[in-house]
């Protein structure tokens, strides 16, 4: 045993179960601890003023160095000789914390990347918005002041009751995305999975003693299942060419379309960057998305709407800000006045998006190469359709040719063929 390293930790075996401990040879009782997720952490075993011995932990390998960690170690057995222990001190702490403070943490900690999720990487920024909004918007308001300790599964699906009810619906702020925060199954549903995850994170991290939110069983959804139909497809061409004399958002108007004709998500059609498309070999290839990175295919439809759009202020985006350097926010507003005009109700981008796989599943496309067309599947699901490039490219060929026409007012019935 000698003095604890960086190089020592990093060579500390993984035990199959249980834990292992290594040591520093100069400051006693100061350790690192390891797990069979191999998951490292600073420990401090010191024996209290009745002579009982007590372990803390005071933080995460890698979030902490070496000699953060000694120096933290060294402080807290300072305060133990003063009478002091930690040990219950934090018991009494964790006993006492507050959902409000949890979510507290758990907001700094992540948006400062030192929380890991999917893949031992650090929670994406859209993923950490859609967070604080949940937590601001229903978590805090109805069970905030709670203890943890004290939180019962009752109680959190009260709360999930409480949001399907609209307890919680409030205005959207100015400038954000859609009219109203309403309530509802799904949003009830995404708040408590919030909450799950991130009292999850503060268990692993040791700030709560349990997650009162585990055993929750979350109401069910309604499946969305709204699509345009070809006339509904038809109507908003229409629309939209009328929104065009009457100079709507042109950076809007094409987003629609856009959405129309790719199927991608909304974050992926406004935030799409121009070096992103591989016009020539009909793909988009995204670095970041939902399910990771993912090579997309893209019919000539969508290429060539692509390509009409002019350059902003020398930006990377196809569908910027009229007056930030940031991706275009007014998509929804858009949609509703075309819809307005065109006399559909129930239109949200995600029906856009749906209507794609729906038009490609009416032309006869397997559920396999639909998935592939949406980005649906499970993780690494680029390389699982790498072997259907041809048949990617057949297919969102012709759905996007399709909508294009109906669109266009060039046709008004779905055909249905074999893929």
């Amino acid at each position: 045993m000698g003095k604890l390293t960086k190089t020592a930790i990093d060579a500390l075996a993984i035990p199959a179960k249980g834990q292992a401990f290594l040591w520093d040879s100069e400051l006693r009782g100061f350790g690192v601890r390891v797990i069979p997720s191999g998951l490292k952490a600073f420990v401090l075993q010191y024996r209290n003023e009745e002579g009982r011995s007590r372990r803390i932990v005071i933080g995460r390998y890698g979030v902490l160095t070496v000699e953060q960690a000694r120096k933290q170690a060294i402080l807290k057995l300072a305060a133990v000789v003063g009478g002091a222990d930690p040990a219950e001190e934090r018991a009494q702490s964790r006993a006492a914390i507050t959902i409000r403070e949890v979510c507290n943490w758990y907001l700094e900690n992540a948006e400062a990347g030192t929380i890991l999720g999917r893949k031992h990487r650090p929670i994406k920024a859209s993923t950490l918005a859609m967070d604080r909004s949940r937590i601001e918007t229903h978590i805090v308001p109805l069970i905030g002041t709670r203890q943890v300790r004290a939180l019962r599964i009752a109680d959190i699906e009260k709360m999930q009751m409480d949001i399907v009810a609209g307890k919680t619906a409030k205005p959207r702020k100015e400038g954000g995305r859609g009219g109203k925060a309403a309530g509802g199954p799904g949003v009830a549903g995404r708040a408590v999975s919030t909450l799950q995850s991130l009292l999850s994170h503060a268990l692993r991290y040791d700030i709560v003693e349990n997650n009162p939110a585990a055993g929750v069983r979350k109401i069910a959804g309604k499946p969305r299942t709204r699509r345009l139909s070809a006339t509904e497809i038809r109507a908003l061409g229409e629309a939209m060419e009328v929104a065009e004399r009457n100079e709507e958002n042109p950076t809007g108007l094409a987003a629609v379309r856009a959405l129309l004709l790719t199927g991608y998500r909304i974050s992926e059609v406004i935030g799409m960057e121009r070096s992103w498309l591989h016009a020539d070999r009909g793909y988009v290839h995204f670095p970041d998305t939902k399910t990771d990175g993912q090579v997309r295919p893209i019919g000539q439809a969508a290429i060539q709407l692509l390509k009409t759009l002019p350059e902003k202020r020398s930006l990377s985006l196809f569908f910027p800000s009229d007056f930030v350097d940031r991706p275009y926010s007014g998509v929804p507003e858009t949609l509703r006045a075309l819809c307005a005009i065109a006399g559909i109700k129930g239109v949200t981008p995600h029906v856009l998006r749906h209507t794609f796989g729906s038009v490609a599943g009416d032309m006869g496309f397997s559920e396999l190469t639909i998935k592939a067309l949406l980005g649906h599947g499970a993780r690494g699901s680029t390389q699982n359709y790498v072997h259907i490039d041809e048949a990617l490219r057949l297919a969102v060929e012709r759905v996007s040719t399709k909508i294009a026409n109906l669109l266009n007012g060039r046709e008004s019935t779905i055909l249905r063929f074999a893929a």
